[in-house]
């Protein structure tokens, strides 16, 4: 089977949205994998993704997925699909609840070395996993450039030695702030950089919600503020760093350049924040992307180190 460019591995979920006016979105599609795999989409590839759905994945979404993306990569379980009440408050912060007993398989499948995973190759791709996961896909796409995206559950354990054991694989790495204040015990996004460089990052994306990213690469006496590309109207965070992490990747394969990846992260979070769940592909993808580039363009900002 011919191997897509890029691939997405991660989790795919259905999410019940309930808002703190009382107001819900069910049957949502939600999950980092899905998110980011969107994200590259809007960098105007078609990725695979890949990840472990349930046999009982709501037909509307399996359609959805097998129209977007390259699905073989998706390995198929008895396990009822994840799915999960989002409850968002007043202060913008959400809880989870998982409405199934099994979420492992969901989470952190299929293992690297999976028959069912039909690919040899790949231009690069992003993993959405905790460190041990990291150098089983890194043996099992050598030449692909790697964007590793921490799992938050692992991040905010603090677990310095497993963390370094993760950058030693990766070719990109891309925490949130909040996770990398945590990993860190620091507050300063700078200095949290010169910590991550410091440790062996080669290439680094932290990214901080409304106010942008900083990126920087190893060996470089600066660091660069990438400014978050604004939208009419800002419907729901959930998913915008998965999605900016997938238009990482594709800025980075294609111009080898720390800036104009970035901005690519910039604008393809910026679909997901107009939309509730995972964001649609537009119909004037291309002209809107060229827009919104141009936007994180024009706002980069870069300090020294």
């Amino acid at each position: 089977m011919p191997s897509p460019d890029f691939l997405a591995i991660g989790s795919s979920i259905i999410d019940d949205i309930v808002y703190p006016d009382g107001r819900t979105s069910m049957g949502v599609l939600g999950g980092g994998g899905a998110h980011a795999a969107y994200g590259i989409a809007f960098a105007g590839e078609k990725p695979a993704l890949v990840g472990v759905v349930g046999e009982d994945l709501p037909t509307d979404i399996r359609a959805r997925l097998e129209a977007d993306f390259d699905t073989a990569g998706l390995v198929w379980t008895h396990h009822p699909q994840m799915r999960g009440w989002q409850i968002f408050e007043w202060n913008g912060l959400r809880n989870e609840i998982f409405r199934v007993e099994v979420i492992e398989p969901f989470m952190y499948g299929p293992a690297a070395d999976s028959p069912h995973v039909p690919f040899e190759r790949a231009t690069g791709f992003t993993l959405l996993r905790a460190p041990e996961h990291v150098a089983g896909w890194r043996a099992r796409f050598p030449d692909a450039m790697l964007l590793w995206e921490p799992v938050r559950v692992f991040m905010l354990s603090a677990d310095r030695e497993a963390f370094l054991k993760g950058i030693a694989q990766a070719d990109i790495v891309s925490p949130n702030l909040h996770e990398a204040q945590t990993m860190y015990g620091v507050e300063d996004e700078l200095e949290i950089m010169r910590r991550m460089l410091d440790d062996g990052v080669n290439a680094a994306a932290l990214r901080m919600g409304e106010l942008g990213s900083l990126v920087a690469r190893g060996g470089d006496a600066v660091a660069h503020y990438i400014p978050a590309v604004e939208v009419a109207e800002v419907v729901d965070q959930t998913g915008a760093g998965n999605s900016y992490c997938g238009g990482f990747l594709v800025g980075y394969c294609r111009e080898r350049n720390i800036v104009a990846a970035g901005c690519y992260g910039a604008a393809a979070a910026s679909f997901t924040l107009e939309h509730v769940g995972c964001a649609r592909i537009p119909a004037d993808l291309d002209a809107e992307w060229e827009r919104r580039l141009d936007e994180a363009r024009r706002g980069v900002r870069t300090v020294a180190l």
